[in-house]
């Protein structure tokens, strides 16, 4: 699903997307996730996105869906919204799931430092603000990025 209100600019009579929104289901399985981030990277640009908050949004995403798919229960979804408004514009990232997943026993591996636990770190250094709500649904966690 794809959905864009149309605002004019000044300086050069080209149409800029004031708000737009796009929504993805995220697969259940991992390596399918870079289908999702190909999808993501084509719609920033598509948004006209500087390349450096591209790949802080890439990133920020990634942490997000990789949490989602490996901690909670199906369905989760991608919500990417971008508004303009204010002297600024925002990129949200939303990532809604129906709630966490029971724990798994973890081994070794599983809890190396290296290679788990801090994705929500990385989430808040990119982000100017983020947080998660909860809701009859699930949850949703999202993040919010500043956008030049």
């Amino acid at each position: 699903m794809n959905k864009s209100n149309e605002g004019a600019t000044a300086r050069s009579g080209w149409m800029r997307p004031e708000a737009a929104e796009e929504v993805l289901p995220l697969p259940r399985i991992l390596e399918a996730l870079a289908a999702v981030r190909r999808r993501v990277r084509a719609v920033l640009t598509d948004w006209d996105l500087a390349p450096e908050v591209a790949d802080d949004a890439l990133l920020v995403v990634s942490e997000m869906i990789t949490n989602a798919v490996m901690h909670a229960l199906p369905p989760a979804t991608l919500r990417l919204s971008r508004v303009t408004g204010h002297g600024g514009c925002t990129l949200r990232v939303e990532v809604t799931d129906a709630g966490p997943a029971a724990q798994r026993r973890r081994g070794v591996r599983d809890t190396l430092p290296e290679e788990h636990g801090r994705g929500i770190a990385i989430v808040a250094a990119l982000s100017f603000r983020c947080g998660a709500r909860v809701h009859p649904g699930g949850v949703t966690r999202w993040a919010d990025l500043r956008v030049a």
